[in-house]
């Protein structure tokens, strides 16, 4: 299976986990490309049987600046994903309360419109009480990998 991995990010963080995420799921079998920076051009032509995404919140709960193009770029060429399995592990700071995790929840409902199926629930790190959430995700990208081998 050949899973793309995305990430948008303020200070780096979501890149780490993303690229985490990544040597995991090579660990365990997967073809990965690592789309970065993500595009949507980037992302179709790599043709993925799966997408992972990894992006932070900013404290407006909004998506990073560097993340927004391709966001708006799959809002205007609305590329449809029907049946492709996705995944989310959104990163934020549960102290901005409403906004926590918001970004990811924005992507997840857009991936959602373009037909994408979860294949697992979004994932939820906060920075409030996560010190390296590159491992706090390794049980649930796990969990992912195993989602996406019952889908062989």
């Amino acid at each position: 299976m050949h899973l793309a991995i995305l990430s948008g990010s303020v200070y780096g963080t979501a890149d780490l986990v993303a690229d985490e995420a990544a040597g995991r799921c090579r660990e365990a079998g997967l073809n990965v490309s690592r789309v970065k920076p993500a595009s949507v051009d980037a992302l179709l032509e790599a043709a993925p049987d799966a997408i992972l995404a990894c992006v932070s919140t900013t404290g407006m709960g909004e998506l990073p600046d560097s993340f927004m193009p391709f966001f708006v770029g799959l809002q205007d060429r609305f590329p449809l994903f029907t049946g492709k399995p996705f995944a989310v592990i959104a990163l934020g700071d549960s102290a901005y309360g409403d906004t926590f995790c918001q970004g990811g929840e924005q992507l997840r409902e857009l991936l959602l419109e373009l037909q994408a199926v979860e294949a697992l629930p979004m994932l939820r790190l906060d920075a409030s009480e996560s010190v390296s959430p590159e491992l706090d995700a390794e049980p649930w990208i796990a969990e992912f990998v195993t989602a996406l081998g019952a889908r062989d």
